[in-house]
């Protein structure tokens, strides 16, 4: 058992859901990294961090990311700094002797054109959607590192993707957020008022996203019992569309549904993107939150802190 835990972007969404639930681990110490703590993009930073912690196990949650216009704005930024962060951290766990890492991808990474649901094996197999290139080769490279560092260094490094992310402390910035943390926002500081909330397309598009506490057990599960060279889809199935999940929020803040009105001249986006979780949930048995369960627990921690000066990233 690895007893000492290193959290890198532990005050990010994932960060944030591992500290949620490390009570649950009452034999482990866990030790969350932010930005400020250490800068992950220099090697020397990040090997001083963990020659002073000297974790047992590191699980790399931290990244650099946003919405489209930061990406299309930023690519070079996005992609340098997200792949210095994951070749530091796995350099600096072989050089220090770190027992097991756990890297993390993103699905956004997978070929636009992959048949659904989406297989880990097809990562490579083409292009990923142009908005958002960078940050999704910066996740791709995580898959050849791992085979690098196991078979070079006989290092045990994992690689766990993971789907849309909500829970309490996600990211609302405008420009840099996903479409749930938007609805959220954008509801919430209108609720008061009778004007239309307009969404973008006709509302038919499915998305997944997964509960950050799920995923913090799940890296977790993984940490203790996967140690194979092919990443695994750890994330829900679970599929919701955006007109569903837009009436579950007004419910959820009572707002009257005919308020909402969606523009079908403006783009849907991508209509599915399902991913194929068997293999992590064949060997684990996992079971997850269910959205509706997810969303009533981040809404109300949206309500309860929105008001709290820096409580809520806005």
């Amino acid at each position: 058992m690895y007893k000492k835990i290193l959290v890198t972007g532990g005050s990010g969404l994932l960060g944030t859901g591992m500290r949620n639930i490390a009570e649950k681990y009452p034999n482990r110490e866990f030790v969350f990294l932010s930005s400020k703590d250490c800068d992950l993009t220099r090697l020397d930073a990040a090997l001083a961090c963990v020659a002073r912690h000297q974790p047992d196990a590191i699980l790399h949650f931290a990244a650099l990311s946003g919405g489209i216009a930061y990406s299309t704005k930023y690519p070079a930024t996005l992609l340098r700094d997200n792949v210095l962060m994951n070749f530091n951290l796995l350099e600096a766990a072989r050089l220090r002797g770190v027992g097991k890492i756990a890297l993390t991808l993103s699905t956004g990474m997978y070929p636009t054109d992959a048949a659904n649901p989406i297989r880990e094996e097809c990562i490579h197999d083409g292009n990923p959607h142009e908005t958002n290139y960078s940050y999704s080769f910066a996740k791709r490279l995580i898959d050849p590192s791992v085979r690098a560092y196991r078979t070079e260094y006989g290092l045990k490094a994992i690689g766990l993707a993971v789907n849309g992310i909500f829970g309490p402390n996600m990211n609302f910035r405008e420009g840099e957020t996903i479409m749930v943390a938007a609805l959220i926002r954008r509801f919430y500081e209108n609720k008061d008022n009778d004007s239309k909330i307009v969404i973008w397309g006709d509302g038919t598009p499915l998305r997944e996203y997964t509960y950050s506490q799920d995923l913090a057990r799940a890296f977790m599960w993984c940490l203790d019992h996967y140690d194979e060279v092919q990443f695994l889809n750890i994330g829900s199935t679970e599929e919701n569309s955006v007109r569903d999940t837009a009436f579950l929020i007004a419910d959820l803040l009572k707002i009257d549904r005919s308020r909402i009105e969606f523009d079908v001249t403006k783009p849907a986006g991508i209509h599915r993107k399902a991913t194929d979780n068997s293999k992590f949930t064949r060997l684990s048995g996992f079971d997850y939150t269910t959205f509706r369960a997810g969303m009533e627990k981040t809404v109300q921690w949206f309500t309860q802190n929105y008001a709290k000066q820096g409580a809520v990233r806005l």
